[in-house]
């Protein structure tokens, strides 16, 4: 019984980015090691490790920085994921770079969460990386977003200094889309506010990072309205025991299904009723946004890998020209009319790049209409036609269903990820 319930535990993603020396390590080694998620050999290595570099105190951020080039500059270069569990959730942390340069480092690591981090330096207020990191936070649709103003302890833990940030901060995201703001003032190097409240800050009555994190209510950011399932592959046993079982397995993009639910089968068209709804462990009842299991239909209709089952007064656009702000990963450049692979659910199509329609300067937000190569780590709006429709839905409103990425078919390389606008 205890094993089922800490499977069953809620999983929180989060990913934390902020300007280099800003303590995103650190605040991770912190979390770590307060809710007693390391282990002694591990956090022995790390004491060993800052002992030789001749640091006063044990290097806590080394728990993440793992690259051996990370180490020796004490900056983060790629996306960490850590995982840990706490009585109430379990976690996976992606500890993303903060150099401008490793912009896709930290699209990449953000695009899955559910909260995002974001370090402020309490000695330098809002700065330049910190607009371009709650920029692309709001871009994802991350839905909860906290503010740490960190190394509150070399500004003598100063009430005035964090309420400047946070107005400054306020002020800032009143011009974005991001739904859910939190502040808390902490010090990683110290441990104030990270896991244990702090003594030093009795001004502050909010709660600390670790509550946040526990119980920050996540089950509302998947859409449980519109009900998407892409089918990833076809179960056919073809054993004795089931001889005509045929299932679609994938995982939940949108919304719940039950068994006699009316569905319909795109890009066919044809209408079916839901049979069954099986997983490893046995049939359910309902399944709703992000479970995988497999669907069975009452009728047998031709359905493979990259068809959506959807319900009938509830479809999802379908259309080959699309809109989508898409950020550039690769050193090659972004070709007009150039032809594209995309990977957008479980669907395989090709594209052609129609037009660029502005790029946006990450640090003022304006755009950009007169210089429209794309780069690598930009941000711009393109359009696209693709060689057959896809389903999907604005990314604003489902971040499955409207996010795609872009690959280069010389290479197989992954060259840029789109969230679908229109």
């Amino acid at each position: 019984m205890e094993k089922n319930s800490y499977l069953d535990m809620e999983l929180l993603r989060f990913s934390t980015a902020g300007s280099v020396d800003d303590g995103k390590s650190t605040l991770i080694g912190r979390l770590l090691y307060d809710s007693k998620s390391i282990f002694a050999d591990q956090y022995d290595a790390i004491e060993e490790s800052s002992k030789r570099k001749g640091e006063e105190k044990v290097n806590l951020a080394l728990l993440t920085d793992g690259l051996r080039a990370e180490r020796e500059q004490g900056i983060t270069i790629d996306v960490a994921y850590r995982y840990f569990a706490t009585p109430k959730r379990k976690f996976i942390i992606a500890d993303t770079p903060g150099h401008i340069q490793y912009t896709r480092n930290m699209v990449t690591g953000s695009s899955t969460s559910n909260l995002s981090i974001i370090l402020v330096d309490a000695r330098n207020g809002l700065v330049e990386q910190t607009c371009r990191h709650t920029f692309i936070a709001s871009l994802l649709g991350i839905p909860h977003v906290v503010f740490c103003i960190n190394k509150m302890d070399l500004v003598d833990y100063s009430e005035e200094v964090f309420y400047k940030i946070k107005k400054d901060l306020e002020a800032f995201c009143s011009k974005l889309e991001v739904k859910d703001i939190q502040f808390v003032p902490i010090s990683a190097l110290n441990g104030d506010n990270v896991v244990n409240k702090s003594d030093n800050m009795p001004w502050y009555q909010g709660s600390t990072l670790m509550y946040l994190l526990e119980n920050i209510h996540i089950g509302s950011d998947y859409n449980h309205i519109d009900c998407r399932f892409p089918v990833q592959y076809v179960v056919r046993p073809q054993s004795d025991e089931h001889h005509d079982y045929r299932g679609y397995a994938g995982r939940i993009a949108g919304g719940v299904f039950k068994p006699g639910d009316d569905v319909i089968v795109l890009p066919s068209g044809f209408s079916s009723k839901i049979k069954t709804i099986d997983t490893y462990t046995g049939s359910l009842d309902e399944a709703f946004a992000p479970m995988s299991v497999t669907i069975t239909l009452t009728d047998d209709i031709d359905i493979s890998r990259g068809d959506m089952i959807v319900r009938e007064n509830n479809q999802p656009h379908v259309n080959q020209d699309l809109d989508a702000m898409v950020c550039w990963f690769n050193p090659r450049n972004l070709v007009l009319n150039g032809k594209y692979a995309i990977k957008h659910t479980s669907n395989d199509v090709r594209c052609v790049v129609k037009e660029v329609k502005y790029k946006i300067n990450i640090n003022t937000l304006h755009r950009i209409e007169d210089d429209k190569t794309v780069k690598m780590n930009d941000i711009a709006r393109i359009s696209i036609r693709t060689t057959k429709p896809l389903y999907y839905d604005k990314y604003s409103r489902n971040r499955t269903t409207g996010s795609l990425i872009i690959i280069d078919e010389a290479t197989n390389e992954t060259v840029g990820a789109g969230m679908i606008i229109e």
